[in-house]
């Protein structure tokens, strides 16, 4: 019985392994004839698991899905992906979900090997506590919007912004991602005629959905890449050019790829391209250097450091006050 027991569990851990295998090569891995492998699957259908077979000539058996979840032969490296997968998505920002996952980790915890809980308690990381900007989104709407992306059907929308401005879409989605702690769908805007990005808790989407459509080919490096190009282009929106009067080799290691380009320098100043969402977060953004610098280009961030220079000295004089009452 007992060696009967582990055959069938080494025949799951197989048919789990593969999509798909043929009797003769299931006996040659169990060394068990092709009559023992047959009566061995039947098993395993009476005990839930939905083991497909195909007759005839390159047939073989399959794990189908079945009515229920049946239990699953996980590796070392598999469970422990699981288990962090489990954690990150409790501790995530997708509402409704969080219990469901705690209660699966807790489950799988449970019967872990010991060696593993050590590797998942030294993975184990602390949260840091959500701002009042961080949003959550419902599941059934992540679900069902995946889904349309899933079934090619137009999805109608309304749209917030950032700015308070709403506006209806109707687009076909694609897919949808994940950067950082937020989620975004990408898909053609039918009205635009584009691609474009979305955040899914900006969307209040309609039902019913659209009807069906035939798929375009994604933008150049696939929906991952296009969020990137997309998120990146909102931080530079805006563009100045500025001459830091400090050593290229003092200025250059400051810099970063995400928001700044040294054009040219030498020991005495360095010219910078410099991006963000604002001229005027740009302006705020030049004291960094802790050095003299021009402005360039535009004409337009001359008035932006004229205003801030402004605030600076209200804000001094405020303090100044504040020594001559104390």
């Amino acid at each position: 019985m007992l060696e009967t027991s582990a055959r069938l569990l080494r025949l799951l851990s197989l048919l789990q392994m593969r999509q798909e295998w043929t009797g003769p090569e299931l006996a040659n891995r169990l060394n068990i004839t092709t009559r023992t492998v047959r009566r061995d699957i039947d098993k395993l259908r009476d005990l839930g698991y939905p083991v497909e077979a195909n007759v005839g000539v390159g047939g073989g058996y399959r794990l189908g899905a079945g009515a229920e979840m049946p239990p699953l032969l996980l590796d070392d490296q598999e469970v422990l992906a699981v288990a962090v997968g489990l954690n990150t998505v409790a501790t995530g920002g997708i509402a409704g979900i969080q219990e469901a996952s705690a209660g699966a980790l807790t489950k799988l915890r449970q019967v872990m090997p010991s060696r593993l809980r050590h590797r998942l308690d030294a993975l184990s990381v602390d949260s840091v506590p959500r701002d009042a900007s961080w949003t959550t989104i419902p599941a059934d709407r992540l679900t069902d919007i995946a889904t349309t992306c899933h079934r090619h059907e137009r999805l109608r929308f309304d749209y917030h912004k950032a700015d308070g401005t709403e506006s209806r879409r109707d687009i076909e989605p694609y897919r949808v991602v994940r950067n950082g702690s937020r989620w975004y769908l990408i898909g053609w805007d039918l009205a635009r005629e584009d691609w474009r990005s979305f955040r899914i808790d900006r969307m209040e989407p309609k039902t019913p959905t659209g009807p069906r459509f035939s798929p375009r080919e994604l933008p150049e490096g696939g929906a991952g890449e296009y969020l990137a190009r997309s998120i990146g282009a909102v931080y530079r929106s805006a563009t100045a050019r500025v001459r830091v009067h400090a050593p290229l080799t003092d200025i250059a290691s400051m810099v970063s790829d995400d928001w700044a380009t040294v054009e040219s320098g030498n020991d005495a100043a360095c010219e910078l391209r410099v991006y963000s969402k604002s001229l005027t977060s740009i302006a705020r953004w030049l004291r960094a250097f802790n050095a003299d610098f021009e402005i360039l280009e535009p004409a337009a961030l001359r008035a932006e450091c004229a205003a801030l220079a402004d605030e600076h000295d209200r804000l001094a004089d405020r303090y100044r006050r504040s020594i001559a009452r104390s």
